[in-house]
């Protein structure tokens, strides 16, 4: 049995080794936005409590960014607990933002964070969250602040159509004070006002959900119009270095035009 394990093990290198050189030199999507679908799923299936699945997804994270940075990929986004996600149980939900609570604290301590001038934001409607996890998220926010090589955003409390309200009510204030005029407003204009504002770039070049579902359930509404879309039938813990590489080829043998 080891024998047989050892050998799919060296039928896995081979296969990453064979798919990074395969993209390795072409054009790498400069932002990633993932859903991380299939948590919940995985922990029942193995006859888990629920929030198992994210003990083991937060892990899948910390291997992301390093295969993300490896890749020369910019800017990450990751769809982490959507405002819908508060109509769990109260126990799940306390224990999901108990687990983003740890691996906040951890994000403050990273030295992949430090070393690589990552640019650590939590979207989303923040004051529906607990006042500790608010007071974590202004520290890592701060202290990253002055980053800009790369840029990560956890979209937590996070919902595409409460962003797009939340902008508008941002300009509507505006209008009403006078410091900006109906005819000034634009898509520039709406731009500034996301919760993205932040980034160089905005707009995913590539969108993943995993778990199988193929929906982008309210996941940055304004920002996907161009973005390339990859649904995978594995569940978030389970995504390995070997399924980003395949989504990036699916990325680069696409043609994007744009409408033009």
């Amino acid at each position: 049995m080891l024998k047989n394990i050892a050998h799919g093990l060296g039928i896995y290198k081979i296969y990453e080794k064979w798919l990074w050189n395969q993209v390795k030199s072409e054009k790498k999507p400069e932002h990633i936005a993932i859903i991380l679908d299939g948590n919940r799923r995985w922990a029942t299936k193995r006859l888990l409590d629920p929030w198992v699945g994210h003990h083991y997804g937060v892990k899948t994270i910390e291997d992301l960014l390093g295969w993300c940075l490896d890749l020369g990929v910019k800017s990450i986004t990751l769809y982490a607990f959507s405002t819908e996600n508060f109509n769990r149980s109260p126990k799940e939900v306390n224990e999901i933002l108990e687990i983003l609570e740890e691996k906040l604290q951890q994000v403050l301590k990273d030295e992949q964070i430090h070393k690589h001038k990552v640019n650590v934001k939590v979207i989303g409607r923040l004051n529906l969250l607990p006042k500790k996890l608010q007071k974590t998220i202004r520290q890592i926010e701060d202290i990253t602040n002055n980053y800009e090589e790369h840029f990560l955003n956890i979209a937590i409390a996070y919902g595409g159509r409460a962003e797009i309200v939340d902008a508008t009510r941002e300009i509507a204030e505006k209008v009403k004070r006078g410091s900006l005029m109906p005819k000034e407003i634009d898509e520039t204009v709406f731009e500034r006002h996301l919760y993205t504002a932040h980034m160089p770039k905005q707009d995913p070049d590539l969108i993943i959900r995993t778990s199988g579902e193929e929906r982008l359930s309210g996941f940055l509404l304004w920002q996907c119009a161009y973005s390339e879309l990859c649904f995978l039938d594995v569940y978030w813990p389970e995504f390995r270095r070997i399924d980003l590489l395949r989504t990036v080829r699916t990325y680069q043998r696409r043609k994007r035009r744009f409408g033009k």
